[in-house]
């Protein structure tokens, strides 16, 4: 029979290993599960389409988008730090792992490729895009969106291909204050005309 000191050091060794397990538990990466983001996905298809393309301009394409930004917004939707009374709707059931899941669904499929339509400002906004508006301090969105419009995994959205009139009403939302989640586009935008939005905005539609 063990003594009580013994006792209670083996008690002590076995709390620490389970404390190790469940830390190693913890620190494992998250895999996700594309078929279950698919089925999530369903639930999207009458905005969004089922895989993410196309679709209505009013909505964003997701196709091909970074899944951290997915997630970012997603979360920030049902927090209603980001306000659209649909998309709060849609994320306010959904789990850290299901906008994971969905996320990584969408991310998994091929960008796809759009175009200008305006050839009239395409010039103004390619260089707004590429050089930004020094006059006002308006920085190129190609610093932080990448030359083709791919922009940063985890830091910054992928913008080439995507609807040109989404894009419009995202930064004149940010302009606006009607949109807050991100402090530096409010920023960008609010420095930027409606000629000079709806540039960039075409512009970058056509990157690839």
């Amino acid at each position: 029979m063990k003594s009580p000191v013994a006792f209670a050091s083996s008690l002590v060794l076995a709390a620490l290993m389970a404390g190790s397990v469940h830390a190693a538990e913890a620190a494992a990466p998250f895999k996700p599960d594309l078929a279950r983001g698919q089925a999530i996905a369903v639930t999207c298809g009458a905005c969004h389409t089922n895989d993410g393309t196309r679709g209505l301009p009013t909505y964003p394409i997701l196709q091909g988008q970074h899944p951290e930004y997915l997630v970012k917004q997603l979360t920030e939707f049902k927090a209603n730090k980001r306000v659209n009374p649909i998309m709060n709707g849609m994320a306010a059931p959904l789990t850290e792992a299901d906008m994971k899941n969905v996320a990584a669904f969408y991310a998994s499929k091929k960008p796809v490729a759009g175009a200008a339509k305006n050839k009239d400002t395409v010039a103004l906004g390619e260089l707004i895009y590429r050089g930004g508006i020094a006059e006002r301090k308006v920085p190129a969105c190609a610093g932080c969106h990448g030359p083709s419009g791919a922009g940063i995994p985890v830091q910054y959205p992928r913008l080439g291909g995507q609807h040109a009139e989404y894009v419009e009403a995202q930064l004149t939302a940010f302009r606006s204050g009607a949109r807050t989640n991100s402090p530096q586009m409010m920023d960008i935008a609010g420095r930027m005309s409606d000629a000079e939005i709806k540039a960039v905005s075409d512009y970058v539609a056509g990157l690839h």
